[in-house]
């Protein structure tokens, strides 16, 4: 246990914030109750195994760190921190969540990631002030349809769970305007309603078992990254030339054979990650992303190098190592007088 805590602490009450970082804290003390005036409490990697039921009575607390610790579970007191603006329990051992922790009616960020938790009830949804939900790398088998509920929640991170479906109500997150992470799931298919998060820029949903690209994304306008690796793709929809915003797009590792003609409708497009698919052509098209920096077609079916490339006047990398190339045309050259870095 830290020495602070054995010590006399005359000015506890007047204590606004206490950084037991990196200490062997061990189990937190009642007497922590005495440091009333406390906002901000950070106990990260302190070794915890346990919080007192007298952390309820810090009523003026608002930002919690207890992130990369030992804990199994959590006291109900938690509920009576109405205060709480922040809260962070990440790399616990933490099964369960207290009932009472979904009353904390000004909570704006909550983040449980990385805890053995299978199981989050509706009262999610009645955290009303949330902005920044972080329920990732759990073993999560569903999601409540309550979330739906949390109309100004603008981050969102469910990946790396376990979900096969997701509920119709994440499209009524309207302010939905940072990211929305569905990476490492077991997910078939997107619910549609996705196509109502207009404020969305950051759309990731790597990793899963889709073996369709969503139509309905090429309705989401404002995405400016979309990351759909490691799915199980064969082509990409036309629709997606309505994305006018987006800088960067990774579709590798998928089993891409084309590409549609749309494509060259994204201007805005700096990087454009295509490797480990099936591809042997692009669309001529393509000479339209005249703000591509970054072009890689490393491990494809190309056996000639496309010729729109070269009209690409921005380009700083081709990557088009492991395809079929039968022959280097000498125009090759010209980009890398260019500046361009080409990779055979």
């Amino acid at each position: 246990m830290s020495k602070a805590f054995n010590l006399p602490f005359p000015e506890a009450g007047r204590l606004e914030e206490l950084d037991l970082t990196n200490l062997s804290v061990g189990e937190l003390p009642e007497s922590i109750a005495e440091f009333q005036g406390l906002k901000r409490l950070f106990l990260d990697k302190a070794e915890l195994v346990s919080l007192p039921e007298s952390i309820g009575q810090l009523q003026k607390l608002e930002e919690m760190h207890l992130d990369q610790n030992t804990l199994t579970k959590l006291p109900s007191s938690l509920g009576q921190l109405k205060g709480l603006r922040r809260l962070s329990l990440r790399s616990n051992q933490i099964s369960s969540i207290p009932e009472s922790l979904w009353g904390l009616e000004k909570l704006m960020k909550l983040s449980i990631g990385d805890n053995p938790i299978s199981h989050v009830s509706d009262g999610i949804g009645e955290l009303s002030s949330l902005r920044e939900l972080f329920i990732d790398t759990m073993k999560l088998i569903a999601v409540p349809d309550s979330i739906g509920n949390l109309s100004k929640l603008h981050t969102l991170d469910l990946g790396h769970n376990e979900l096969a479906s997701l509920p119709e109500s994440l499209g009524e997150l309207s302010q939905l305007n940072g990211f929305l992470y569905l990476s490492n799931n077991q997910l078939n298919s997107l619910p549609e309603s996705l196509s109502q998060l207009s404020k969305l820029r950051y759309l990731n949903f790597t990793d899963n078992l889709l073996t369709e690209f969503p139509e309905f994304i090429g309705e989401m306008e404002n995405i400016r990254e979309l990351r759909v690796y490691n799915n199980g793709f064969s082509s990409l929809p036309e629709s997606l030339g309505n994305l006018k915003l987006l800088n960067e797009l990774h579709a590798m590792n998928n089993k891409l054979i084309s590409l549609p003609d749309a494509l060259g409708n994204l201007r805005q497009l700096t990087q454009l990650d295509l490797r480990n698919n099936r591809l042997s052509r692009l669309p001529d098209s393509v000479s339209n992303l005249q703000k591509l920096t970054h072009l890689d077609l490393r491990g494809n079916n190309f056996q000639k190098i496309p010729a729109s490339i070269m009209d690409l006047m921005n380009l700083r990398k081709l990557d088009l190592r492991w395809n079929k190339l039968r022959s280097i045309p000498p125009s090759l050259g010209m980009l890398e007088k260019r500046g361009v870095t080409v990779y055979l």
